[in-house]
């Protein structure tokens, strides 16, 4: 009788036994399934972020393409000028980054081309006199003018603060060539572009954003012209697709 409950007594702590060891082989499969999903999470969650400070701690170069297009504001004439260019851009980023608070950030070098410089004025008749005796002449001006413009200076600041955001500030200088003397009638066909700007790249990868900003630019002649009227202030608005290298 001893040795069958002994048998028995055996038998039992050996299923108990197995049975543990078979529920701590399943808790630790368990564990380590749950860890390598919690660090696959981890891992694609770290893959998707998009670090703009340190993307942009190498001083990369960038490249764009973008569509523009504005209106004249406050004077005349300009009030009725409607504008519509396309163009290409290059630029250096310079430094590390530095400055206090919300202003730190980077600076960048660029220059940008506008192969496509378009411009719509109304029609209008003018008349000019010159001359002695003086003569009245009547001119019909207006219309579209075409041309292209190249903006060699264009000093930014990129302001790294936020993870998939860079807004930045920038001060420009370009030069326009047109078709026709512009603004009509006693003006010049060169005119120059001093700007201010702000704007924003929306990165949807790494090195790939979608860039938006605003234009406020003075053309003028510089009195290369008999008359230097200009178009005094013209907002334009800017959509663009920029590669960081």
């Amino acid at each position: 009788m001893k040795k069958i409950v002994a048998f028995y007594g055996a038998t039992l702590l050996a299923l108990l036994v197995l049975s543990a060891s078979q529920s701590l082989s399943q808790t630790q499969t368990v564990a380590a399934t749950v860890s390598t999903s919690t660090s696959s999470v981890a891992s694609a969650a770290s893959a998707s972020r998009i670090d703009v400070p340190a993307l942009l701690h190498p001083d990369p170069w960038e490249y764009g393409v973008f569509l523009d297009g504005g209106f004249g504001t406050h004077s005349h004439p300009g009030t009725d000028y409607h504008f519509f260019n396309a163009g290409v851009r290059l630029g250096k980023v310079l430094t590390g980054a530095a400055g206090p608070g919300i202003l730190h950030g980077q600076f960048e070098y660029a220059v940008d081309a506008m192969p496509y410089w378009q411009v719509f004025t109304p029609k209008e008749i003018v008349s000019v006199t010159t001359g002695n005796p003086p003569q009245t002449v009547q001119y019909h001006t207006g219309g579209s003018f075409s041309g292209f413009s190249v903006t060699p200076i264009i000093l930014r600041w990129n302001l790294v603060h936020w993870h998939r955001v860079l807004p930045w500030i920038q001060g420009a200088g370009g030069l326009i060539w047109t078709n026709h003397k512009f603004p009509p009638i006693a003006t010049s066909v060169w005119n120059f572009s001093p700007q201010f700007g702000i704007g924003f790249h929306y990165f949807l990868k790494p090195n790939r954003a979608i860039t938006f900003a605003g234009n406020a630019e003075h053309i003028s002649s510089a009195s290369l012209g008999d008359k230097n009227p200009g178009v005094n202030a013209s907002v334009q608005f800017q959509i663009g697709y920029t590669w960081w290298k």
